[in-house]
């Protein structure tokens, strides 16, 4: 299987992570339902989100996720994996994390 040739991913380092950032990522829909999805299950491919946006505009919204601190993304193969920074969230911003999956859930849009 071929594997992605592109520079490697930056993620910025939890010392960096800026709250305001981190909610202005999170102030999107799209964004929120990736958010839920990864609070829900460990780890998913980009292509196994159902996302009512197109490829382009998708990358777009992991790419925001993952330069606010919020995903971290692997490639592996010709897939790029996606999970929540949960542990790290957690030291830099107590219970942030938790409050936005909790609020999540209560409007049903957990998946």
């Amino acid at each position: 299987m071929a594997s992605r040739t592109s520079s490697p991913l930056l993620h910025p380092n939890e010392q960096d992570m800026d709250l305001f950032t981190v909610m202005a990522a999170l102030s999107d829909p799209v964004r929120l339902s990736i958010v839920a999805t990864l609070g829900a299950k460990s780890e998913v491919a980009c292509g196994c989100f159902d996302l009512p946006v197109g490829k382009s505009t998708s990358s777009r919204h992991f790419r925001v996720l993952r330069e606010a601190g919020v995903i971290r993304q692997r490639d592996e193969g010709t897939r790029r994996i996606n999970s929540l920074r949960r542990e790290e969230l957690d030291r830099r911003f107590p219970g942030l994390l938790d409050l936005v999956l909790r609020e999540l859930s209560a409007i049903g849009s957990l998946s």
